[in-house]
């Protein structure tokens, strides 16, 4: 069958529908979880005394407190993850077919990737809602649950309109519950997608894309909320792509999600051509302002969540939230492909991989989202004893100590299984997966080094247990030798209390 608008035209706005990536439509509110703290923080300093007695090291899986399956569920892009509801996560999202809902629950995060899926709903085999089946969510409002998606026409498959359906089943698994509740209708009958829904301060709001008449792309718009498949005010233009990293392929805005933290509402958005190109910004607003001006709305000059070559992440964005399983951890969940090249439309490439990883907090109470990590075990950062606020972090490839560290990926580091074997460890870059801590005459720095080789010795290391949480890394070439902060320096001397021990989080 062939259809009178194309994809591209109508993304490229020829015909004033222009949208997004096109599998545009997670958002999550994950308001109902508890506060994050506005930064990392350290466990109480040890004391010289207690700072030699050895104790078990805590697992850096339970340091990190998010799964490192990556990645968590392949083949579902738009990956939405609610927060638990009666100790279950339940997880939805695009298929490649676009054609069906799914949902599948487990305890846990990790417990998502072999969980069973349900199939909840179908396209109907023609007519309205016959076409692309995009970026469903799920969502728990006064013990009901809704699901959000974007559907095209059989006859045109992206006449893309808002779409909800309702179940009042405790189990949303169960396909027996699920009826729809019909279009959310906008302002414009055009192009729209992407609904996502949040409580604040007794409102609930509705949040979307859509292609507004006479502007290029597709905008990010507010209301507030009458029903749960229908709004009550008139709807409120609060994003436009107007820079160059919003308009790479196409012209978009899309993909909202919302999480409410240390006194501000941050909203998450997604841009650009679904490819190597795709990224995610940032608007944030006062907890306290009117949500319905778009004066509230700042938009991060440029974007918070982009590809990252050396880790073979491509086109990150779509993202939801949820929380770990302590109930405090925030964790980003989003899709990205591990190859850069596409063959023909990148919309049916299929390999855009549900992924998950941890959302980290600036002293300041803002996001930080680092890069899109690689496979690897769990990430951890590294805070002096007697500089708890500060992080280990490298810059121009040497290692020193700062605090207010903004460029997170630049503080995290993988214990590995040690380059020069034995009982060692050494420490990999996140952000450069091929360089590990090495010291060379004394300089502590990231450097390539390979499992064997001659340089394997001087970048491994052992941790040695000291109080209260803390670890000493010891030099595998020295005994006596010890990773030690000197006034924001990273150096190496004998073992000498809290400056020789680091605190993991």
């Amino acid at each position: 069958m062939t259809y009178a608008l194309s994809r591209r035209n109508l993304l490229r706005g020829s015909l004033g529908v222009a949208t997004t990536g096109l599998v545009g439509g997670l958002a999550s509110a994950a308001t109902a979880a508890p506060a994050a703290p506005g930064a990392t923080t350290a466990p109480p300093a040890p004391t010289a005394s207690a700072a030699l007695r050895p104790v078990p090291v805590r697992p850096d899986a339970e340091v990190y407190g998010v799964t490192t399956v990556d990645p968590l569920i392949r083949q579902r892009a738009d990956p939405f993850i609610t927060l638990p509801v009666d100790g279950t996560y339940y997880f939805t999202g695009s298929v490649p077919e676009y054609d069906r809902i799914v949902v599948r629950g487990a305890p846990t995060i990790a417990g998502l990737a072999t969980a069973a899926e349900s199939v909840i709903w179908r396209r109907p085999a023609s007519g309205k809602m016959g076409g692309h089946i995009w970026a469903p969510e799920l969502h728990r409002i006064d013990g009901r649950w809704y699901i959000y998606f974007a559907a095209g026409d059989s006859d045109n498959v992206f006449r893309i309109r808002m779409y909800v359906l309702e179940s009042a089943l405790a189990d949303p698994r169960d396909p027996a519950g699920w009826r729809l509740r019909g279009q959310i209708a906008t302002e414009w009958e055009d192009f729209s997608l992407d609904a996502t829904t949040f409580a604040h301060r007794g409102r609930r709001y509705l949040v979307w894309a859509q292609a507004e008449p006479e502007l290029t792309g597709t905008n990010l718009y507010i209301a507030e909320m009458d029903t749960p498949w229908s709004i009550r005010t008139k709807p409120v233009r609060i994003a436009t792509p107007t820079r160059g990293w919003e308009k790479q392929g196409f012209t978009v805005n899309e993909g909202p999600a919302v999480l409410v933290r240390n006194g501000r509402v941050f909203m998450t958005f997604s841009a650009s051509a679904t490819d190597s190109r795709y990224c995610m910004g940032l608007l944030t607003a006062d907890a306290e302002a009117d949500l319905l001006d778009n004066a509230s709305w700042v938009k991060t000059p440029e974007p918070v969540f982009v590809t990252h070559e050396r880790t073979r992440r491509y086109g990150p964005g779509h993202n939801s939230f949820t929380v770990a399983e302590d109930g405090v951890t925030d964790v980003l969940v989003y899709h990205a492909r591990d190859y850069r090249d596409i063959t023909g439309d990148p919309l049916y490439d299929p390999n855009r991989h549900a992924r998950v990883q941890k959302l980290y907090w600036h002293s300041d109470g803002s996001p930080l989202f680092g890069v899109p990590v690689g496979e690897g075990g769990p990430i951890v950062r590294l805070s002096p004893a007697d500089a708890s606020r500060a992080f280990l972090r490298h810059y121009e490839y040497v290692l020193r100590v700062d605090t207010g560290v903004r460029e997170l990926a630049d503080s995290q580091f993988r214990f590995v299984p040690g380059l020069a074997g034995g009982d060692t460890e050494s420490i990999q870059s996140v952000n450069f997966p091929d360089r590990y801590v090495r010291v060379v005459d004394g300089v502590v720095r990231i450097d390539p080094v390979t499992a064997g080789s001659a340089e394997a010795a001087s970048a491994s290391f052992r941790r040695v247990p000291q109080g209260r949480g803390g670890v000493a890394v010891q030099l595998a070439t020295d005994a006596g030798a010890y990773l030690r902060h000197d006034r924001g320096r990273l150096t190496v001397g004998a073992l000498a209390g809290r400056a020789t021990i680091f605190l993991l989080s």
